[in-house]
């Protein structure tokens, strides 16, 4: 999707897809991930997501990448905190302790970037993009992290046609995507109540959100 987009999104305040809480996956699954460790944690694609300040909370070093500026500055002034700010190319580093968000391109990458992560956190960035996009940001993501990195991927599901984003990523997707490069190991899968704020937001009967661990090989 073009960048153009998501910044309109954020100016208009259009963030649906903000949960404005801790991911309930992210707290019952995290442990198991993660161990007793406090490695540094990968969030693509992040918004302005709570879960980052909750994984900070727990030890970890955090590094988010972020599209938008006002997602950036967003995220540190509703967690009333300061963060100091770096411009640079290709990314602009919003900073708090070590708690970093790049603002700019995912795609921009490099592997000396991401060569301390030992973890990610996919809530929002695998079901934020379209089909035709999804396996170059799954080869972008296994270039740059380490082998061995281990991940906590939560999708999202529905047979209904309507304009994402979210968009739904079958299981079948998220093995045909990751299969060769991870070990990939389903943990559940949950359908969505009928008073859930998207199924009602969007009329939906049905929508399920499956979770993955991950472990690049």
């Amino acid at each position: 999707m073009e960048h153009e987009f998501w910044h309109e999104r954020w100016a208009n305040n259009e963030i649906g897809f903000h949960e404005g809480t801790v991911n309930q996956y992210l707290y019952d699954h995290w442990p198991e991930l993660s161990g007793n460790a406090t490695g540094a944690v990968f969030v693509p694609l992040c918004g302005k997501a709570h879960d980052m300040w909750w994984l900070h909370d727990r030890g970890h070093p955090v590094i988010g990448v972020e599209l938008s500026e006002v997602a950036c500055k967003d995220f540190f002034e509703e967690g009333g905190e300061k963060a100091s700010v770096h411009p640079g190319e290709p990314f602009t580093v919003f900073k708090h302790d070590d708690l970093e968000l790049w603002r700019g391109d995912f795609f921009q990458l490099v592997p000396d970037d991401l060569k301390h992560v030992k973890l990610v956190y996919d809530r929002a960035a695998l079901i934020a993009l379209p089909p035709h996009m999804r396996k170059d940001y799954v080869d972008h993501l296994t270039a740059v992290i380490p082998d061995g990195t281990r991940i906590l991927l939560i999708t999202l599901d529905y047979d209904t046609e309507i304009k994402g984003p979210p968009f739904n990523v079958s299981d079948d997707e998220v093995r045909e995507l990751y299969s060769g490069d991870y070990e990939i190991e389903h943990i559940l899968t949950n359908t969505l109540a009928k008073d859930h704020p998207f199924t009602k937001r969007r009329g939906l009967d049905g929508a399920t959100e499956s979770v993955f661990r991950l472990r690049k090989l």
